[in-house]
Order: C-alpha cells, then sequence, then structure tokens
C-alpha cells in the first residue's frame, strides 16, 4: 500500500509539473505572438513595367547582392547570431518557429522597439553590437586611443571593427573582416554594372565594387550623388552608425534597392534651390552657418524594390539621406531619397488610426497624406543643413565625433524640428498655401507617436519624446487629463518650435556634448502624458512588416 501511495505521489508530482511547463510554454508562444502581430504584413508593390529587360536583370543582381547585405548586418548586430539563427532555424517546436519570425524581423534576439530586451534565452545585447569585444568599455577603448594616438584614426573609423589580438586592440578594415561576403557582392555589382547603359550607374556600382574590396568609400559615394537620368536608384554598403551605440562610430551595412518615381520626383527639384535660402533663415549666428556642403542636394521620389540590413531590421525606413561623408557632403551635398509606396503603406496602416486615438476631434481632419509626406522631404532636407564640420578652440573638429553617443538623437531632433521650421519657411516663400500650416502641425503631432512606439532609446524615437516634452513644457502642445487626447496649441507653436530649433543647432555648433546629455536626459524621457497616449496605442500595429514583391517572384 505504502509502495503504490509513493508511486501515485510521484505521478501527480510529475503531471504538476508538465502542466506548469506546458503552461510557461504557452505563455512563451502568446508572448512572441503579440510581439509579431505588433507588424502588420503588407505588400510592397513596385511598377516593374518601367524596367527594360536589361534594367530587370540589374535589379536581379542587385537584388542577390543585397541579400549578401542581410547576412553582414545579422553578424554586426550580435556575436552569437549565426548560432542562435542555425538553433532556431531547425525548431520543429512552436516557440521556435515563432522565434525565427521574430528573430529575422529584428535580426537577432533583441526586440527592437522593447528597448533590446532579449525574447530567446537570456541574451544581453552589448552597447558596442559586435563591432567591439563584448567585454570593452567605453573607458578602455578611451584609454588606447589616448595611449595610442597612431590608432586614433583607424579606431574611430566607420569602417572598422575592433578586437583583441595578442592582449591589445586592434583595428580590423570590413575589407579584411567580411572579405568573402564583400568578394561575392563585389561581382554582383559589377556584374550588374555590365548590362548598365547608363554612363552613370555603371561607375557608381564599379566603384563601390571596388569599395568593398579597398575599404575606402568616399569615390563611389561621389560617384552615387553624380547619378543622373537612371531609372534604378541603388545605394548599397556601409552607412547609418545607430547599430553601436557605445560611441555611434561604426557603420552599419544596409541596401537600398528602389527605382525612380520620375513624375514625383521633377516636381520635387525645386525645393533644393533653397538650400542656401534654408542656411540664411537658420535662428543661429552667421559664423555658426554652413554654406559650405555643395549645392548639389538633389532629391529623388522612388518606389521601393527591396532593402537590406541595417535599413530592414525593425521599423521600416520612410526615406533616407545620404552619404554621411562629411567631405562629400562638403562637395557635393547630400541626396534626399523618399520613398512613396512605404509612406502611402505607412499613411493608411498606421498614422490614421494612432491619429484617431491620440488627436483631439476637432483637429483630426488636419491629419493629411500631403503634410505626412512634406514633413518626411524636409526632414531629409534638413539633415544636410546646419554645422557639420566644426572648429572648437582652434581645432578642426566634426559634429557626430564631438557629440558621441549623443549625436544620432540630437541629428534626428535636428532634422524634424528643422524639417517643420523649413516647412513654415516654404509658406512665406509661397511654394506652400498658408491653409496648409495647420496641417503641417498636426500631421507632425501624430506622426511622433508613430516614432516614440518603437521606443524612446531609438533615435529617432528619441528625438521625437525630446520635442514632445519641450513643446508641451512651453505651451505648444496641450494634454487634455479627462479625454486622454493631445492638441496643438497654433499661437505658441512657431516660437516654442524657433527656441527649440536654436538650442538644438547651438548644441551642435559648440559640439558641446555635456548640453546634449542634459537635454536628453531632461526631455527624451517617457512623461507622464506620453506614457498615457502610448498605452492608448497598444491595441494597433507599430509598424508595417514588408513582404517584397520582389521576394514573391524570385523565391
Amino acid at each position: 500500500m505504502k509502495l503504490f501511495c509513493t508511486f501515485f505521489f510521484v505521478i501527480i508530482i510529475f503531471i504538476t509539473n508538465c502542466s506548469k511547463e506546458n503552461e510557461e510554454i504557452l505563455k512563451e508562444e502568446n508572448m512572441l505572438r503579440e510581439k509579431i502581430e505588433k507588424f502588420v504584413p503588407t505588400l510592397i508593390k513596385y511598377d516593374e513595367s518601367i524596367l527594360t529587360e536589361r534594367q530587370r536583370i540589374i535589379v536581379q543582381k542587385l537584388y542577390e547582392a543585397s541579400k549578401i547585405i542581410d547576412r553582414i548586418f545579422l553578424d554586426q548586430v550580435y556575436a552569437k547570431n549565426y548560432i542562435i539563427e542555425s538553433e532556431l532555424k531547425t525548431s520543429k517546436e512552436k516557440r521556435g518557429i515563432l522565434a525565427y519570425q521574430l528573430f529575422k524581423m529584428n535580426f537577432g534576439p533583441f526586440d527592437r522597439i522593447d528597448h533590446n530586451s532579449s525574447f530567446w534565452g537570456n541574451h544581453k545585447k552589448p552597447a558596442g553590437a559586435n563591432f567591439y569585444p563584448e567585454d570593452l568599455t567605453k573607458e578602455e577603448f578611451e584609454k588606447w586611443v589616448k595611449d595610442n594616438p597612431d590608432d586614433e584614426k583607424a579606431f574611430t573609423s566607420e569602417f572598422t571593427i575592433i578586437r583583441r589580438k595578442d592582449n591589445k586592440l586592434a583595428a580590423i578594415p570590413y575589407s579584411e573582416y567580411y572579405k568573402e561576403e564583400l568578394e561575392k557582392a563585389a561581382q554582383l555589382l559589377e556584374e550588374a554594372a555590365n548590362y548598365s547603359k547608363n554612363a552613370s550607374l555603371k561607375k557608381y556600382l564599379k566603384l563601390r565594387a571596388k569599395a568593398f574590396r579597398t575599404n575606402d568609400y568616399y569615390e563611389s559615394d561621389m560617384a552615387w550623388m553624380d547619378l543622373k537620368d537612371h531609372v534604378i536608384e541603388v545605394v548599397i554598403g556601409p552607412y547609418e552608425v545607430y547599430e553601436d551605440e557605445l560611441f555611434n562610430y561604426k557603420a552599419s551595412f544596409e541596401s537600398f534597392l528602389t527605382i525612380v518615381d520620375p513624375a514625383e520626383s521633377k516636381k520635387l527639384e525645386r525645393f533644393a534651390s533653397y538650400l542656401d535660402k534654408m542656411e540664411t533663415n537658420l535662428p543661429i549666428p552667421d559664423e555658426h552657418k554652413n554654406f559650405n556642403r555643395g549645392a548639389e542636394s538633389p532629391i529623388v521620389v522612388v518606389q521601393q524594390v527591396f532593402s537590406a540590413g541595417d535599413t530592414k531590421a525593425g521599423v521600416q525606413t520612410l526615406a533616407f539621406n545620404l552619404p554621411n561623408d562629411e567631405r562629400v557632403r562638403k562637395a557635393k551635398g547630400s541626396k534626399k531619397v523618399l520613398i512613396k509606396n512605404m509612406h502611402e503603406a505607412k499613411f493608411d496602416k498606421l498614422l490614421k488610426p494612432i491619429a484617431e486615438k491620440v488627436l483631439t476631434e476637432e483637429q483630426l481632419k488636419y491629419v493629411t497624406f500631403d503634410a505626412f509626406f512634406n514633413h518626411t522631404l524636409m526632414h531629409e532636407i534638413s539633415h544636410g543643413i546646419g554645422p557639420g564640420f566644426i572648429k572648437i578652440n582652434g581645432r578642426e573638429t566634426e559634429v557626430k565625433k564631438e557629440l558621441k553617443e549623443t549625436y544620432s538623437k540630437i541629428e534626428e531632433c535636428k532634422a524634424d524640428i528643422l524639417g517643420m521650421f523649413n516647412n513654415m519657411f516654404m509658406i512665406s516663400q509661397g511654394e506652400y498655401t498658408k491653409k496648409e500650416e495647420k496641417e503641417i502641425w498636426v500631421t507632425f503631432l501624430a506622426g511622433i507617436f508613430r516614432s516614440v512606439r518603437f521606443g524612446i532609446n531609438e533615435a529617432h524615437g528619441g528625438g521625437n519624446a525630446i520635442i514632445y516634452n519641450y513643446f508641451l513644457e512651453n505651451g505648444a502642445y496641450a494634454f487634455n487629463e479627462k479625454t486622454g487626447k493631445v492638441s496643438v496649441n497654433f499661437e505658441k507653436a512657431y516660437d516654442v518650435l524657433k527656441t527649440l530649433s536654436q538650442k538644438i543647432l547651438m548644441i551642435q555648433a559648440e559640439g558641446n556634448y555635456n548640453a546634449a546629455k542634459e537635454l536628453i536626459s531632461k526631455y527624451g524621457t517617457e512623461s507622464h502624458s506620453l506614457s498615457i497616449l502610448r498605452k492608448n496605442l497598444e491595441s494597433l500595429p507599430v509598424d508595417i512588416r514588408p513582404v517584397f514583391q520582389i521576394e514573391g517572384k524570385r523565391n
């Protein structure tokens, strides 16, 4: 009898433990499913009829090269990514299958809209991603550079990986570290170039292939700025430094494969002619204005065919402003590329539902697609305005080097506030009608919540949090506690905008790292009303999950 009771007791414990384990598994599956459902699948189509047969071959080659960029970026994000990917890819469990889907969306086991929290295993993302040894501290890096001044250029270069060798630190060029992958990509670019009848595209593709082998991107960036009469608009290589949260030094690989929307691009060309006037209009002393970034600043509207690497991870990009090399910007300015089919997808699937949740009813009518699209245009133009190369106590330097890890948030904040500031300037110049003023203010306010939903630790969300909290504190925005809705105070908005614009621009002009940290600490936070409004949006998707038409055709 005792033996039977003991056996029965063991069975009960076993069943209880299994039940608890099943509950935990179901809980994990639901968590993963909820994270995936924050991104609504959206077909990203492009007009293939624009392309000739030769151009379709070029697009195919560039698509294949872009898939290689995906692999490089996956390694840049986290040292263990390939191991985790292999584990998840072969999983037969439901939670493993769901985690793999989420892993591909985030390029790693870290939720990009939840402060990089790990959704698989107990992984912790290093601030320096995989650009530096995982155990490297800021202090060790800075001490090494101080003790070895000859290493500073290589160590702070956007295009090197830092590793330990023989108990020392070493900078390894991307061209060496990713030699196998970059050689394959270079060959595909050269094959694509051979099919091109457009001389400027052919030149860019060949020079970019050369850059993959030499680690020198200047010549090919200049060639990208010189693309003319082209249908295929592509940029591929290492650019943005957001992934490096240790110093914002190291550039991540990405690719934008697009085709030009000729009618829209022509309509917007005239805005490039206003660059000097916009610079003149900045609310800072003339000594800090920058008229040396070049007058050639093309604006292109495109249809996205495919994206890869950094730009595809998590939240999808609406536009880009490249190159980031200040030498190129000084000589030729920068190119602003607006992705119209991505704008259309986000306006319909995201911005309109967000506006209905956060804005007062009387201001909803001011939310328009044109205001949404035009703000992105001015945001990208405004990246190329204001301080770039600066002088501090007689020393030549750059804003991004002085502001260190604060640079990305401050720069994105600058681009947004100057985007509004310059749109107001366009009204004064007669390019927009006075009627559009309220549309600009209100649509931007709704757009803030599209950005902060991705997290305020990310550069764009953090920059928008600064704007929201500063405007709220100074009366340009008003939050109604009873209704949980927010509105624009049109009478105060411009003056507050001008003051914040001046503050941000002077932080950059003076390379004031401490002031940047203080501004982010005070305003780049989740304030009371921001928290309430964000919670009101929890039932809505956070972003789209692109389903590229070209993937369906080739896979």
